[in-house]
């Protein structure tokens, strides 16, 4: 299967324009098949029918199909009635993702003649030219619906602009573009997109010993510099190694001290002067093994030695796999608080091999469940379905359901994170439980509740805000409580001080025109962003939550 998108749907749904948008969006090429039709015969398509004929235009139309289903990268705008033949339709859904653009045959017709208004009658329109064009539109459309049945994906564009039209196409590609391409990678997770091109999230078992493949295939070459902590030093550090320089890959090794103080600028600049005396170039790539410290740390030099050189996360951690080392957030901590110092720098390729969990401490563990499973709740009610049907294969890591739904669950980051590059938006609805959670984290000193558990706390709590708020019901409360619990994450901090939670919380950055922007549930697995929370909800669950 190669990586392409067609658009089909009937006139009138604005595929060329679709396209073009969603293209850009992904950075890709767009392509559009009835222009280059047109471009070929060197006369319009009417012409085409009136002088060569039906059966000639779709000749001319399977041959391009042919063509461009030999491609990749691409977001296709086809005729209304390319899809129809059998034979396209199989190049096409074994080529990339359908997707089908509809319209009610009174939207079609408005936009026709819009568009007819904007060409100044010059353009020759077929469906128009009738004396009961919508009779003909239906009629037509209704001929054509089983083949345009058949698509992997609609979109109802009746009430939708265009650009809104390209993103749900954008969605669709991200929500099975991988799925339709596991026949060839099935480690493939996602592929994040953004600004400035794209790269593959994989997830699978027993991936590092093929890191120096992956990064060949990505056209990384050595020397490259691979950079971890000595918690993971000998065993995971030597298997990275190892792999790359299997590949022909010259490796060199930077160890850093295990823990969060080492995320600082004073050790920024220690990896520097190693850049410097190895010679390092701009071509040569960072390989950060290890778990979110790691990632920062060894991305936030990435993005600014030699004003950056590529970058490849090997998350080692649960929390990196399914959080941390996906959208490009990378930073380094000053004396005043953590993250203060960093930018968005994206990866040239995400690669999780779930095996090295297997070697981390119950509690690290346990912590990263909590990201994975707010994922559920927030984005996917099927994921938090199959944590709640399987908890007990995947607590005990059974190398499949483990590796599925950590493959779900990245693929839910990256497609936020491609909507959502620099958290404006979207990319909000991830921070479910952060607003309690890292207020929990600075109250109660650093190191002494992990991010996930203060995360499962800080979720504890907004699940509640959301029922005392009237969105959801006691059962998803009880279902949410009950999940974590059997994942043995915390549900309260008893002991810890109110007041510190509430000045941590008014100084985060969700905070805007000083109300906090809470994510609620609304439905398990649908969140949204609220700012009209009163403060006396919030304090009588911080109590609650504190004296538990």
């Amino acid at each position: 299967m190669a990586d392409n998108i067609f658009l089909i749907g009937f006139s009138g749904t604005g595929k060329s324009r679709v396209a073009r948008r969603a293209a850009r969006l992904l950075g890709w090429e767009a392509f559009d098949m009835d222009a280059e039709i047109v471009r070929r015969a060197g006369k319009p398509i009417h012409r085409i029918f009136a002088e060569e004929g039906e059966a000639a235009f779709r000749k001319l139309e399977s041959q391009l199909v042919r063509e461009v289903c030999g491609k990749e990268r691409q977001v296709v705008s086809t005729g209304g009635g390319a899809f129809v033949g059998a034979d396209n339709q199989r190049l096409m859904l074994q080529s990339g993702l359908v997707a089908c653009l509809e319209a009610q045959p009174e939207t079609v017709l408005r936009r026709l003649q819009e568009c007819a208004d904007e060409d100044d009658g010059t353009a020759i329109r077929p469906m128009l030219d009738s004396k009961k064009p919508l009779e003909r539109i239906r009629s037509l459309k209704a001929e054509r619906q089983p083949a345009y049945d058949q698509a992997h994906w609609p979109v109802h564009t009746d009430l939708l602009s265009e650009s809104e039209v390209a993103r749900e196409v954008v969605k669709a590609w991200h929500t099975l573009g991988h799925r339709l391409s596991t026949a060839r990678d099935p480690d493939l997770a996602a592929v994040v997109t953004h600004s400035s091109g794209s790269y593959p999230v994989l997830v699978g078992w027993g991936l590092v010993e093929r890191l120096g493949e992956r990064l060949l295939g990505a056209d990384l070459k050595g020397p490259a510099y691979l950079i971890s902590d000595d918690g993971l030093y000998p065993h995971h550090v030597r298997r990275g190694q190892q792999a790359l320089e299997r590949s022909g890959i010259a490796t060199h090794l930077y160890i850093l001290p295990k823990g969060e103080h080492t995320k600082s600028l004073e050790m920024a600049r220690h990896i520097y002067d190693w850049l410097v005396g190895l010679s390092a170039e701009r071509r040569h790539p960072i390989v950060a093994l290890g778990g979110g410290m790691v990632g920062d740390l060894a991305g936030f030099v990435a993005a600014t030695f030699l004003r950056g050189i590529p970058f490849v996360q090997v998350p080692t951690s649960l929390l990196a796999m399914v959080d941390a080392s996906i959208g490009g957030k990378v930073a380094v901590n000053l004396p005043e608080g953590r993250n203060l110092v960093g930018a968005f720098y994206q990866p040239r390729m995400v690669l999780a091999d779930v095996s090295t969990l297997a070697t981390l401490g119950e509690r690290e563990r346990r912590e990263g469940w909590a990201e994975a499973i707010k994922h559920g709740l927030t984005l996917d009610s099927e994921l938090f379905k199959a944590f709640e049907g399987h908890s007990a294969e995947i607590m005990a890591l059974e190398p499949e359901m483990t590796t599925d739904v950590i493959r779900r669950s990245a693929a839910i980051k990256a497609r936020v994170v491609t909507e959502d590059e620099r958290e404006v938006d979207q990319r909000v609805l991830l921070n479910y439980g952060h607003t309690i959670g890292h207020a929990l984290e600075a109250a109660a000193g650093y190191g002494n509740y992990l991010h996930g558990e203060a995360v499962s706390v800080g979720m504890m709590g907004a699940a509640v805000i959301s029922y005392r708020m009237g969105m959801i019901g006691p059962e998803a409360v009880e279902r949410q409580k009950e999940l974590l619990e059997r994942f043995g994450l915390p549900l309260a901090c008893p002991g810890i001080d109110v007041g510190a939670i509430s000045q941590a919380m008014a100084r985060d950055k969700k905070v805007a025109d000083r109300a906090i922007r809470w994510v609620l549930l609304d439905d398990i697995g649908h969140a949204v962003v609220r700012g009209d929370v009163p403060t006396s909800i919030v304090d009588g669950v911080l109590k609650e939550l504190t004296q538990r």
